[in-house]
């Protein structure tokens, strides 16, 4: 028998300066070892592979992670791409190894370094001789690098199991304590609950570990708001599967404390570890380690809430008890419901017309399971009620239903702040109610003062209102306590357009854009340049738009072309989306700012009072979206002002 064949070293050399060592994992500049971590590793190793051809998103998440597992593969994904540029000191505006196709995914551009190849005599049994050529390079596009197997995904969660909230009877072990500095007088502690750690081996069952820290980022916003404010989940979850410093954890979200976790489990039991740091000395508050049956999950997130809660009432110099609620033992159906509940909710956070058609049945399924899971109407009613002006669909087909829901989830829960800021939600958006949506908005952030959803959906409320003062000063409120979200940071910069500051909207929006250059809603900042003229400026960057079939698409681009004197071009957009319209039932108010554009007053303002009778929540916005004030002067527009309550 022929020995093995001698493998040459696997190296792959790009920029005369950087080696990677597939055999050793290791990326190297200049014969130095670089740190970068699993992900960030395997992104750029397919990058190379694939080098010159576009990869996308979704094949990085199947390379990664194997097919539909649950996890924020978004945020994984642009937190890996961030670390591989930073190691490799590439500018993203400017790049010399990776470059971003916006909507697409991303390639890799720089030149690799073939090695060549080297013939190598190896020594068989029988004495005789063969010729064994090294291994290529190139050879890794039908040979990727091995990564560890995901494990299938174990077909039910029952382990948001029993009573949230009940003191555990012994504690594994327990670290000495550090004492808590107290905030300047005035001043709330902020706290960020980084994404718990799956250890569980079965990166499917990433939904859990994410399920685990966005309830405990809920269940400690509730704790003593006046004092101690959370961190929202979008921001936290920027760091799921990073190793940043806190020092810069800290700097980046504004807070003093952060709370750590890990989560391991079998099929019978869970183990949980917890520690408070406190980032100005990195000293350790303290630390906990349980180790329980699965059923007991969130009874251990209840004592972690006690234990912050305990040591920031020592800081503070106070004794206000922690408002922890001991609710009735949960039934299996409830496990069942909690489960697809954390589905739901996973599918929800994405923000997109296809996240949210995915969330919905797994919503209608918790609720079935458990009638009368308030949590599970309020997340049904948030993706009814966000549906239509995602995608441009009819708000026919989801404003009843959003109405509905969101009843239920108050009725079912009246202390839920959730429940309260989807019926505000509803009632303005579709029953023009402003007086009863801004109570409801109100009661929310009462009950939860560190709902960053809250307050952001209030601001915009206000600004519709034409109140701006108040409605930045909500928007700063939110970004606070969510200060990575995109949507909050680029809806601020809404409010700033509409309210005639084009300058200081770009700046805002500019920032977004370059946080994620494939943010959609970002596409706002073409307004603020027209207000200020710039209409090649604008010209330019439609051309650029990444999606180009959608309702919205269309009709924008008719408004645009038409402002910037290109009639030709807006007579083309507003065909295409009339083609649109064949296709699929759309939302009339979609195409008021194309007829604008095209100079069509009268069919506008037939659109807008077809959109009126179909209950349009994009009507929210006559008063102050600047697409409308061609019209203003219109008594038929004035009426229809009136009608909506503005």
């Amino acid at each position: 028998m022929a020995a093995e064949p001698m493998k040459a070293p696997e190296i792959i050399k790009f920029d005369e300066d950087f080696e990677l060592d597939l055999r050793a994992y290791e990326l190297r500049q200049t014969g130095r070892a670089l740190k970068l971590e699993r992900i960030p590793m395997e992104v750029l190793l397919l990058l190379v592979q694939q080098r010159g051809q576009l990869v996308t998103r979704e094949q990085i998440a199947e390379r990664i992670w194997g097919k539909d597992a649950f996890l924020d593969t978004d945020n994984s994904i642009n937190g890996a791409i961030r670390k591989v540029r930073s190691v490799l000191k590439d500018d993203p505006e400017d790049p010399r190894f990776i470059q971003t196709l916006t909507g697409r995914g991303y390639r890799f551009i720089a030149p690799v370094v073939e090695p060549p190849i080297v013939e190598t005599q190896v020594v068989t049994t029988d004495n005789e001789q063969e010729t064994v050529a090294e291994f290529q390079p190139s050879d890794l596009r039908t040979q990727p690098t091995a990564r560890p197997e995901v494990a299938s995904r174990w077909p039910f969660w029952p382990i948001y199991l029993a009573a949230v909230f009940i003191v555990i009877a012994a504690l594994a072990f327990r670290w000495p304590r550090s004492p808590i500095h107290p905030p300047a007088h005035g001043e709330r502690l902020m706290l960020a609950v980084l994404p718990f750690e799956n250890l569980t081996g079965d990166a499917g069952q990433d939904y859990f570990s994410d399920g685990l820290t966005e309830e405990m980022i809920t269940q400690l916003g509730r704790l003593d708001p006046q004092h101690l404010g959370v961190i929202a989940r979008t921001s936290v979850m920027h760091y799921k599967s990073s190793h940043e410093p806190l020092a810069q954890i800290s700097r980046e979200l504004g807070a003093q404390y952060v709370l750590e976790g890990s989560v391991r489990r079998d099929s019978n039991r869970v183990r949980i570890t917890a520690q408070l740091i406190q980032v100005k000395d990195q000293s350790n508050v303290w630390t906990q380690e349980y180790d329980r049956e699965l059923q007991d999950v969130l009874v251990i997130e209840g004592d972690i809430a006690r234990e912050i809660s305990s040591e920031t009432q020592r800081a503070l110099g106070t004794r206000r008890a922690a408002s922890i609620v001991v609710p009735a033992t949960l039934s299996r159906e409830r496990y069942e419901a909690y489960d697809l509940y954390l589905k739901g909710l996973y599918f929800l956070n994405k923000r997109t017309a296809e996240g949210f058609g995915q969330a919905i049945p797994y919503f209608q399924q918790a609720a079935e399971k458990d009638p009368r899971y308030a949590s599970a109407y309020a997340g049904l009613a948030d993706s009814y009620a966000l549906m239509a002006g995602y995608s441009g669909a009819s708000p026919a087909d989801f404003a009843p239903k959003a109405r509905v829901a969101a009843l239920r989830a108050v009725a079912l829960d009246d202390n839920s702040a959730e429940a309260h800021t989807a019926l505000a939600l509803i009632v303005q958006n579709y029953d023009y109610d402003w007086q009863v949506s801004e109570k409801e908005f109100k009661r929310a952030i009462e009950l939860n003062p560190n709902y960053a959803t809250a307050h952001h959906w209030y601001a915009e409320h206000l600004m519709w209102l034409g109140r701006f003062d108040e409605a930045l000063k909500e928007s700063d409120q939110a970004r606070r306590l969510d200060p990575l979200s995109l949507i909050i940071a680029a809806d601020r910069g809404v409010i700033l357009i509409y309210s005639h500051q084009p300058e200081r909207a770009i700046t805002q929006l500019t920032a977004v854009q370059e946080m994620d250059p494939a943010f959609l809603h970002n596409r706002v900042i073409e307004d603020a340049y027209l207000q200020l003229g710039k209409f090649e400026k604008v010209r330019s960057d439609i051309e650029e738009w990444p999606v180009k079939d959608s309702p919205w698409y269309w009709s924008e681009m008719a408004y645009f072309e038409g402002s910037i004197g290109r009639p030709t071009e807006a007579k083309h957009a507003l065909e295409k989306l009339q083609e649109l319209s064949h296709r699929q039932p759309l939302d009339p108010i979609v195409f008021a700012p194309a007829y604008i554009g095209n100079g069509d007053r009268d069919s506008a303002i037939a659109a807008l009072q077809e959109a009126y009778r179909q209950h349009s929540n994009g009507l929210t916005s006559l008063k102050v979206n600047p697409y409308y004030d061609p019209l203003r002067k219109d008594p038929r527009f004035q009426d229809l002002q009136r009608r909506v309550g503005l």
